[in-house]
């Protein structure tokens, strides 16, 4: 079993930053990713990091802005989210994968976290 815990979340001005954390407990080898889900809309893909950092997706949204990173000895996978647009604003979940093979799907990940809202306003 493995608990997913985020925090970070919350209301920023376009243009700003915030920077999201996930804690994870129990088994945590995994392939870790970020999804996100406004309002009337399908959870989305955001970002993955393989179990030992070097391989990280994006989607073209967030590439060039947002950065994934983890620290496997504190068990922590970090979101930094920079140049914030109005249409970023979402829950934000964390969540874990036994494979980083078709990671864009949620249906891959096997634990998520509760979320946490991120509001970018304009």
């Amino acid at each position: 079993q493995v608990q997913l815990v985020e925090s970070g979340g919350g209301l920023v001005q376009a243009g700003g930053s915030l920077r999201l954390s996930c804690a994870a407990s129990g088994r945590t080898l995994y392939a870790m990713g970020w999804f996100r889900q406004a309002p009337g809309k399908e959870r989305e893909f955001v970002t993955v990091i393989s179990r030992g950092g070097s391989i990280t997706y994006y989607a073209d949204s967030v590439r060039g802005r947002f950065t994934i990173s983890r620290d496997n000895a504190k068990n922590t996978v970090d979101l930094q989210m920079n140049s914030l647009k109005p249409e970023d604003t979402a829950v934000y979940y964390c969540a874990a994968s036994s494979t980083i093979s078709d990671y864009v799907r949620t249906s891959t990940y096997n634990y998520w976290g509760q979320g946490t809202q991120v509001t970018v306003s304009s």
